[in-house]
């Protein structure tokens, strides 16, 4: 039975092998003290082993592999980074191998040494045709344990995304107002149209916006004409007014508009349109430019939807959901899905990274607060965790969940999850 390596990791990891009598060759009898920590970068598979050959301690790394003649088809041999390798764990030990001094790398060989069972157990599990690999078994995993696994997600996403924020940041030279409306705006996209918000925050300054948040109409010229939805004829009273206040302020500012054709609005609902989102947004910024700041500054998790309610959006927009398109009258709010998905993607994670990036607890706290009180989002993805009895609790659930799915279930790194662990040691 020919194994994956990330399976015999799996039995090193957790020595799920038979330790009695253990040999390596050569070196003789063989303890393992301590296995070793995954490593994730380049390099022997597991860092800081310790081991017991015969009556000398070993510390170093271990690399695994099926047979020991891979270690020469991956061409480790001209590799200094594996010559401080102890042992070389493998199924089958076929062949001698040799560090670039000459010396011979002790073999431990697991043919024999588990239940081969186990595999089947594994196969099964990443093969099944399910929604994600133990969807069948995950009610029969303790709910403490798969709470830790989620609050381990939730973690490595935030940490996901810190990157990208200190990016940017570091793009706006640590201006942290400056990188918040750059997300704000790339948020207002919803996946969608992310791409023209993103290039719509590159191409204004922040500071030209505030210095118009007392006067709406510029303000909102500003952004449409930016977008480039000023550019042809209209016969309306307000976008006539936009474009002869973009006129204006293109030439004071020599700004350029982004291309148009950028916008997506094909077989998309009314409210999605990058218009109708546009509207909010400028509506939001005469409320609150210094935006980041009044987030930060929030106490009660009640007062951060409040924030985006009953804004100060142009009637214009109660008929329209674009220039020259009249819909039925409606309210032109913000959505509470939308006010959700903004807090939990963006909200959230800048409290989170602002925290890490000041050292200041207090903030990565409030992000993991808010998003407990917020309500877990509903999506096909997340929805067959919960028929498989997962509760969700809150968007802290929900999010943790995308990361699991994303990272773990989609690749079946069954092997690396606690729950996939503790369903194959059962």
């Amino acid at each position: 039975m020919l194994f994956k390596e990330e399976f015999l990791h799996f039995i090193w990891k957790f020595r799920l092998y038979h330790r009695e009598a253990l040999h390596a060759s050569p070196g003789g009898k063989l303890r393992v003290i301590h296995p070793g920590t995954n490593n994730k970068n380049a390099g022997p598979d597991f860092l800081e082993a310790k081991l017991q050959l015969d009556d000398t301690l070993w510390a170093g790394q271990v690399e695994i592999h099926y047979r020991s003649s891979d270690w020469l088809l991956h061409k480790h041999q001209h590799d200094p980074a594996y010559d401080n390798v102890i042992l070389h764990v493998v199924y089958e030990h076929d062949q001698p191998i040799y560090r670039q001094n000459g010396s011979e790398i002790p073999v431990l060989s697991l043919k024999g040494k588990f239940k081969e069972d186990l595999y089947n157990h594994y196969h099964a599990l990443v093969s099944a045709s399910n929604r994600f690999p133990c969807e069948q078994q995950l009610g029969s995993v303790d709910a403490l344990s798969i709470r830790l696994v989620l609050d381990r997600q939730l973690v490595e996403r935030f940490e996901e995304k810190t990157q990208a924020i200190y990016q940017v940041l570091e793009k706006h030279k640590g201006d942290w107002e400056k990188t918040f409306f750059y997300f704000l705006c790339r948020s207002f996209g919803f996946k969608v149209n992310t791409l023209p918000f993103e290039l719509l925050a590159d191409s204004i300054d922040l500071q030209t916006l505030k210095k118009y948040q007392q006067y709406p109409r510029q303000l909102e010229a500003l952004l449409f004409g930016q977008a480039g939805f000023l550019e042809g004829r209209f016969t309306e009273s307000y976008p006539l007014e936009l474009q002869k206040e973009y006129a204006f302020l293109q030439r004071k500012y020599n700004l350029c508009p982004i291309p148009v054709a950028l916008w997506k609005m094909l077989r998309m609902r009314p409210g999605n349109f990058p218009t109708y989102r546009m509207a909010q947004l400028a509506a939001l910024l005469q409320r609150h430019l210094n935006l980041f700041a009044t987030f930060l500054s929030i106490d009660s998790f009640l007062d951060y939807p409040s924030l985006f309610a009953s804004l100060p959006i142009h009637p214009y927009w109660e008929t329209h959901y674009h220039f020259k398109k009249i819909s039925v009258k409606t309210s032109p709010q913000i959505g509470k899905p939308s006010v959700q998905n903004i807090l939990i993607n963006t909200i959230c994670v800048f409290l989170y990274v602002y925290g890490k990036y000041t050292d200041q607890g207090k903030y990565r706290e409030k992000a993991f607060g808010l998003l407990n009180f917020l309500p877990a989002e509903k999506n096909a993805v997340v929805a067959p965790y919960q028929l498989a009895g997962i509760a969700m609790e809150s968007a802290a659930t929900s999010q943790a969940l995308l990361q699991l799915n994303k990272y773990y279930c989609c690749q079946k790194k069954c092997l690396n999850c606690t729950i996939g662990i503790k369903i194959l040691n059962k």
